[in-house]
């Protein structure tokens, strides 16, 4: 342990264990909110599957690429030689 130049070593042994009882509250603190988030995820994922948020999940992918296959649509000279106009 080190203690300070010219400091009673008898003086500082009582802090040590409350050091260790503050850290172990501490774990026990995280250990609970890790377990109250687990349980909050859990029922939030219960609500969501009630509520039908899972119920066809494809619709959604789908709406993606349609939506994205219209943007990147090619124009008709394009799509038939491959390359691009050279039309100005």
């Amino acid at each position: 342990m080190l203690v300070p130049f010219g400091a009673d070593r008898h003086a500082f042994r009582g802090l040590w264990p409350r050091r260790e009882r503050i850290a172990m509250e501490l774990t026990w603190v995280t250990i609970a909110a890790s377990l109250l988030m687990g349980l909050g995820a859990a029922l939030f994922f219960v609500a969501a599957v009630k509520r039908g948020w899972f119920k066809d999940i494809e619709d959604a992918k789908y709406q993606v690429f349609w939506s994205d296959a219209k943007s990147t649509r090619q124009s008709p000279r394009e799509a038939a030689d491959g390359g691009q106009s050279q039309e100005k």
